[in-house]
């Protein structure tokens, strides 16, 4: 072995599981972890030559880093085995490290031309928040004597004087913005999701697994704005069901611990993307549950809360009972998605899970594991959108769309500016001057889907997801628009196709699956 490799402490439910190949006098290995406070989930760096870093053992038990989400510890430990190696070829250990050895890291990774594969400013960016971290640490603990990270003071926009990293990137893009707009997820659905090929139509041997599970999510998170972990952590009965009035919108709560600010909040899906998600729940769900009871799957489980009761109030409380019959009782804001994936309850054929979305086997089809579906669609997009002729050939244009879980979100985003700038339009008929007016009394459209993204400030709803119309007068586009105005809400293709063709970023591909080469993006 010739790199740094990263283990994870198992859980308890799997550690069951390897109860049988457990080497001769490992037995207590479990009091042993106890003993020197170690938990399912602390990382365990692996040297080359086969030796467990203790510092590094340490740092992963550290409350800072078990603070961190569950996909941001796989990131930094990642981040920092690779510059782990980096310094292993160097012959040297990470408490060594100087600031010259990391401007050589840098170089390494983001510029040098024998490197096949060098990273953007954003990753690199990421990569210095890992480095940034464990040396922050490795100083407090007295590990070592300085940072090697080094820093400068800056000040912030609301005047605060905070210090960053010198080596920042300069050219790192604040976010890994991807816009689609409405007709350009219809066609990413149908050819990505659906299986459809150039006539519109599934392509002869498609197998559709899990087609209405999927086609629902993405739904749900186009027409919410919801998160990954958001989304991907809803339970059966926090699926939205009242309509609105008007009944185009359905409103759901999602819980506090799955959001990033750990604040619940409401949220708006069409009544579209609810329906898919009832059809898929009494479609192939109930059929992967009937399986999975069928062959006893959930009686093999090693942890199971059988939920007997949800309180309701302004802070309901779900209760259960686990295998061992011992009760518990939490507040449905606090559970985490982790412990949302125990909580089952009891069907017609017998116990089932409340976690929403599953997989084949019936079992919770876990958070991350969204991203594949996302990358399988994309390749489908591209194999049957992309014209043979034009495959790896001319990066300048772009026949199939592209899209990542995230940028659901910023696509909400975006659709949600348009839509309610038209509808503030209709529905009052205001003029510039009353519009104006009406801003300064009731908040824009703006604010609104600021507070439908759930951000804490609005520089963050304006910088990073409505870039594209930043500079834009809506406002005037709107009211040129030839859309017919007696429809309920007018059909924005049309604005969003010039919206396209005016900012960077955003995808807009005709749905009749022929490539319009002036509004690819």
């Amino acid at each position: 072995m010739s790199e740094w490799r990263v283990f994870w402490v198992p859980s308890d439910r799997l550690r069951g599981g390897l109860r049988s190949s457990v080497l001769e006098g490992w037995e207590d290995l479990a009091v042993r972890e106890t003993a020197v406070g170690v938990q399912a989930g602390d990382p365990i760096f692996l040297a080359p030559d086969f030796r467990v870093d203790p510092l590094l053992g340490l740092y992963g038990q550290s409350p800072k880093f078990r603070g961190y989400e569950p996909e941001t510890k796989r990131n930094y430990t990642t981040d920092i085995a690779l510059l782990l190696t980096h310094l292993w070829t160097r012959g040297k250990s990470w408490v060594e490290t100087e600031p010259r050895d990391l401007e050589d890291y840098e170089n390494w990774r983001r510029f040098a031309p024998e490197n096949p594969s060098p990273i953007s400013g954003a990753k690199w960016d990421r990569e210095l928040a890992a480095f940034l971290g464990l040396f922050k640490w490795a100083v407090r603990q007295g590990w070592i004597s300085s940072n090697p990270v080094t820093m400068r003071q800056v000040v912030t926009p609301r005047g605060e004087v905070v210090e960053v990293a010198d080596a920042r990137a300069n050219n790192a893009r604040s976010a890994n913005v991807h816009w689609l707009t409405p007709r350009t997820w219809r066609l990413w659905v149908d050819v990505g999701l659906r299986g459809h090929g150039l006539d519109g139509v599934p392509e002869r041997g498609w197998v559709g697994r899990l087609e209405d599970r999927n086609v629902a999510f993405v739904r749900l998170l186009v027409s919410s704005g919801l998160r990954r972990l958001e989304g991907a952590s809803l339970l059966t009965f926090e699926v939205p069901k009242i309509p609105l009035t008007g009944g185009r919108y359905c409103r759901g709560k999602v819980a506090a611990q799955v959001t990033r600010s750990k604040r619940a909040r409401t949220f708006y899906a069409s009544s579209g993307a609810v329906g898919d998600i009832e059809s898929y729940v009494e479609s192939s769900r109930a059929w992967a549950i009937s399986k999975a009871q069928a062959v006893g799957r959930y009686e093999r489980l090693s942890e199971m809360r059988l939920v007997t009761g949800i309180g309701g109030g302004l802070k309901p409380k779900v209760r259960w009972c686990d295998l061992d019959g011992v009760v518990g009782e939490r507040e449905l804001n606090k559970l985490t998605w982790q412990e949302r994936m125990l909580l089952f309850t009891e069907g017609p054929g017998g116990p089932e899970p409340l976690w929403l979305w599953l997989n084949e086997q019936g079992l919770p089809f876990q958070p991350h594991s969204w991203e594949g579906v996302f990358r399988a669609a994309n390749k489908r997009c591209e194999r049957v959108l992309t014209p043979p002729e034009h495959q790896r050939l001319d990066p300048h244009k772009v026949y199939a769309p592209y899209a990542t879980v995230h940028s659901t979100r910023h696509s909400f985003a975006l659709f949600m500016l348009v839509v309610l700038n038209a509808v503030m339009d209709r529905r009052y008929g205001l003029t510039p001057e009353e519009r104006r007016d009406f801003r300064l009394l009731y908040g824009d459209p703006w604010f609104m889907v600021q507070g439908l993204l759930g951000h804490a400030n609005r520089e963050t709803t304006v910088k990073h997801y409505l870039s594209p119309v930043r500079n834009l007068q809506l406002e005037s586009m709107l009211r040129a628009s030839e859309e017919p105005v007696d429809a309920p809400l007018p059909d924005l293709d049309g604005v969003f196709a010039r919206v396209a063709r005016d900012a960077e970023g955003v995808q807009d591909i005709d749905a009749r699956l022929t490539p319009d080469e002036a509004g690819a993006a």
